[in-house]
């Protein structure tokens, strides 16, 4: 980070900071009353508005977002959208850009709970919150969640490495949650997803944040699930996904 960058990024963080609070506290309300005066509609209708928000507080750091799509992604047909983890933006991202699908994320269950407007949201919009000490759970939550997008041609989101990376650099893919999609929602379209530069926005610790990032996601091409048997699958969406990541020298 140059000097003058440097300057400058430390009060647009305190004001990134105190948008992005302030968006997860007037939201909330709002998603419940959503949610009950118009129930599943009314309630989505609301998280769009709060991921759009979201989005705009980026832009208070200078942040250019490309997302990046050349194929025709169906809206009539569960999707599960498969991509590397980076940082907490990579979410309300993707929640926006692939609103009109209904994407439901795979989160740990600690998440459910304490944050305003994100757990509402992860409690009450179908998404699965698993407990990661608790393979059974996991693997029922997970079944539940792939049954859930089969009938309702919703989206699920997996981010397979766990965690987010720090630095970048993927970690290792695990395999189950995937797994247990493709066998629960047969008809699903598999969409690889390259995030790239999320991870700079803590690359300092939180404080302050980088500025100027571009944020980019790079959508590959759709693949049937049982167009292929697992293992090819999987590894098919692991190296496409990896092969876009930009790492830094």
């Amino acid at each position: 980070m140059n000097l003058i960058k440097k300057i400058i990024s430390y009060p647009l963080s305190i004001l990134y900071y105190i948008s992005f609070g302030l968006t997860l506290l007037f939201f909330h309300p709002l998603q419940w009353l959503g949610l009950k005066l118009g129930g599943y509609k009314g309630h989505q209708f609301m998280v769009g508005g709060l991921n759009f928000t979201l989005i705009r507080c980026l832009h208070i750091l200078g942040t250019r977002i490309s997302f990046r799509n050349n194929y025709q992604i169906p809206n009539d047909r569960p999707l599960i959208i498969v991509t590397n983890h980076q940082s907490l933006n990579d979410i309300p991202t993707i929640s926006w850009y692939l609103r009109k699908n209904h994407p439901k994320f795979v989160s740990k269950k600690e998440l459910g709970k304490g944050i305003p407007s994100v757990s509402f949201n992860l409690r009450h919009s179908g998404s699965a919150l698993i407990d990661r000490n608790n393979p059974k759970q996991a693997l029922t939550v997970l079944k539940n969640l792939g049954q859930y997008i089969e009938k309702n041609n919703y989206s699920a989101v997996i981010f397979p490495e766990g965690t987010r990376s720090r630095d970048g650099k993927p970690k290792r893919f695990s395999e189950n949650g995937l797994k247990m999609l493709v066998k629960y929602a047969p008809n699903a379209v598999v969409v690889p997803i390259t995030i790239n530069n999320s991870w700079q926005f803590l690359k300092y610790g939180g404080y302050p944040m980088e500025v100027g990032v571009h944020l980019t996601f790079d959508v590959h091409e759709p693949i049937e699930a049982k167009s292929l048997k697992f293992p090819e699958l999987f590894k098919k969406v692991e190296q496409t996904i990896k092969n876009a990541v930009i790492l830094q020298s």
